[in-house]
């Protein structure tokens, strides 16, 4: 049976990383059938809406779904529930890919790129487990409210209940227990909340206990308050292997520990529903509205987000493993865009790693 996959380019850089990763995905598997749809911030311009009812279909019927970045300040002025980021939330709440899954390694060749010390991030290797359908991005009531004094009160809700905890919960153990070995001090699986003031983060940590003390007790867990693993991140990076975060947290840590790999060009991301479900994946990167069109964007995190679509929806690891090494050895051969202190455009970039392939 043919696997499909879906390319959503999106707005700003979107289009221009996802070109180079669908040359990327067609060299490695042309055996997989590639159709695009709109979205984001250019779907609401010719639809209405950023997120039609066609392409979630499509979405759903498919193996693997690329997204570039959406978004840009020409839509800034929408009503808030057109916006390109609400198709983004739509989607992941709609395939229910509750995990998403950001890893953050520095590849050797650039070590000396990132904002730490060559040797605090060398060999640096992470998976942060993020949930990413619930919490105070979707907790209701939320809004915006005139008060009888005249002044005006927004809120948020941050709700969690314990299914939701404990699905992501584990898949942060069952990654953790393929990766032994990496890490220091916090080997196994670090879970971040704050529970000293929050209920919901106090739930958090209750319940991602009772889950190791049930079914993953040879895994290692420890409990980091959220403000603690960020200076963590910066201190001794190599320290952590997997971080279990809820969806606001895990948004903030995953961008900081970008940053310890020399770009956030670099990373990309994978979400996951249930099995035999289409997983969701995406540069970690915005849609860069500065540079959009001018072909400076790094596709390296779009072809590696291909790279994680082949190793976890389409089950071909050999694919993934030559898409690894040929941006590996690209980069140790000098390929570098302006964010890694080179020149290369983005297709010049695409074509140093198909070079390699």
């Amino acid at each position: 049976m043919t696997q499909t996959f879906l390319l959503l380019p999106g707005d700003g850089i979107g289009p221009e990383v996802t070109r180079e990763a669908r040359r990327v995905l067609e060299i490695v598997a042309p055996d997989i059938e590639v159709s695009e749809g709109d979205f984001g911030g250019m779907s609401f311009d010719l639809h209405g809406t950023p997120l039609t009812d066609d392409v979630l279909a499509r979405a759903r019927s498919s193996d693997a779904i690329l997204m570039g970045a959406v978004g840009g300040p020409q839509w800034a002025n929408v009503p808030r529930d057109k916006r390109p980021e609400m198709g983004l939330l739509r989607l992941r709440k709609e395939l229910d890919v509750y995990a998403n899954l950001r890893p953050a390694f520095c590849f050797p060749a650039l070590a000396e790129a990132s904002s730490l010390k060559t040797h605090l991030v060398e060999g640096l290797d992470i998976m942060i487990v993020r949930e990413l359908t619930s919490g105070v991005y979707f907790g209701q009531p939320k809004g915006i409210e005139t008060m009888a004094n005249g002044e005006r009160r927004g809120f948020d809700n941050a709700q969690y209940t314990t299914s939701e905890i404990r699905r992501v919960a584990k898949v942060a153990f069952e990654i953790a227990r393929g990766r032994v070995g990496k890490g220091g001090v916090y080997g196994g699986v670090v879970s971040t909340e704050k529970s000293n003031v929050m209920d919901s983060g106090l739930l958090w940590r209750e319940e991602v206990t009772k889950l190791h003390v049930e079914e993953f007790s040879d895994v290692k867990l420890d409990h980091i308050l959220s403000d603690a693993l960020a200076m963590l991140l910066v201190k001794s990076p190599k320290d952590v292997n997997v971080i279990l975060a809820d969806n606001l947290f895990g948004d903030i840590l995953s961008d900081e520990a970008s940053q310890l790999t020399g770009s956030i060009g670099m990373l990309p991301s994978a979400a996951l529903g249930e099995p035999g479900t289409p997983g969701l994946y995406e540069p970690v990167h915005g849609s860069a509205p500065d540079i959009a069109g001018q072909g400076k964007a790094n596709p390296c995190a779009a072809i590696l987000s291909v790279e994680m679509a082949l190793r976890w929806s389409l089950d071909r690891s050999d694919a993934a493993d030559r898409v690894w090494k040929a941006v590996d050895t690209a980069l140790t051969k000098g390929a570098r865009t302006a964010d890694l202190g080179g020149s290369l455009s983005t297709t010049a970039m695409g074509d140093a790693v198909i070079a390699e392939l």
